[in-house]
């Protein structure tokens, strides 16, 4: 009987590697299907990492209409700008008014919350605690803190960055204890709602409280010209660098031996306008042309 001829050993061969590709092929087409299902069920599950809002631009109008009426108030730092923009917008859109005040950065939050005013004039940054109220901030200029003393003043040296926080806390209290004449110093603070007093807190005490005592004089209301008056002969206090720039009652005190105007001094900060969301149609035309490129770097 003849026997049966087996197959050739290369068929076994061959028989042998289709099922191993053919089975690396299963298992990771099934692999993939799982792995793609649990990325969708991730993003259905809202797992993924949110995009990060971005803050919304309003485009300058070609015009507004006729009787509208825009309510700011504020910060004491930013009143020049809010003149400048009043004048400027009004006399862009004929037929509109810009209403200003400066009454300090706490007092135009607590306006905007109530829906007061349109815009909130603020002179530091917003707390989580506004932002979660719907408030929104536009950054509008940049700005430095400048530390002041009359021009009467015996003492003409300047301040390191530890001697300022030194005299604003009451550790420092005469001026002989930095090269000046044996005389008390009395520091003349901002009201605790201005947005420089809390700018400077944290600039330059770095949080820590201001001195207390008869010659820590706190201011009742926020306002640079009351605060010049003060100063006299033994006084220190601290002003937005641009309303005191060119002021002839005073003298702008160096930090470091720094002055305001260079770009690496110490105590420099930025000016906001702030809308509530959603923005009304005022709030609107304003910030858009405020933030225009043109307007902006008049400012």
């Amino acid at each position: 009987m003849r026997k049966r001829s087996s197959p050739p050993p290369i068929v076994f061969i061959l028989l042998l590697l289709l099922l191993l590709v053919g089975g690396w092929w299963f298992f990771h087409q099934q692999n993939d299907s799982q792995n793609n299902n649990g990325l969708s069920e991730k993003a259905n599950n809202h797992n993924s990492p949110s995009p990060v809002p971005s803050i919304p631009s309003f485009p300058v109008l070609t015009s507004v209409t006729v009787g509208t009426e825009v309510r700011i108030d504020g910060s004491t730092s930013m009143v020049n700008i809010n003149q400048k923009l009043q004048k400027s917008f009004q006399d862009k859109y004929p037929g509109t008014t810009v209403i200003t005040n400066a009454r300090g950065s706490e007092r135009g939050i607590q306006d905007l919350i109530t829906g007061n005013i349109d815009i909130a004039a603020v002179s530091r940054p917003l707390t989580d605690d506004e932002k979660n109220k719907g408030l929104q901030a536009v950054t509008i200029s940049d700005d430095a803190i400048a530390i002041i003393v009359g021009t009467d003043n015996p003492f003409k040296g300047g301040f390191t960055d530890t001697q300022a926080a030194d005299i604003f806390q009451g550790k420092i209290t005469n001026w002989s204890q930095i090269g000046g004449d044996s005389v008390p110093i009395r520091v003349i603070n901002r009201p605790l709602h201005s947005g420089t007093h809390q700018a400077f807190k944290e600039l330059v005490l770095k949080r820590n409280d201001f001195c207390t005592g008869s010659n820590c004089i706190t201011l009742k209301r926020d306002e640079t010209t009351g605060l010049i008056q003060q100063l006299k002969k033994n006084g220190i206090g601290y002003a937005t660098y641009k309303q005191v720039a060119n002021q002839t009652q005073v003298r702008i005190v160096s930090v470091d031996g720094i002055n305001p105007g260079a770009s690496n001094y110490p105590y420099q900060r930025q000016l906001f306008y702030v809308y509530k969301t959603p923005a009304n149609d005022a709030a609107k035309a304003f910030l858009g042309y405020a933030t225009s490129p043109q307007v902006k770097q008049d400012l």
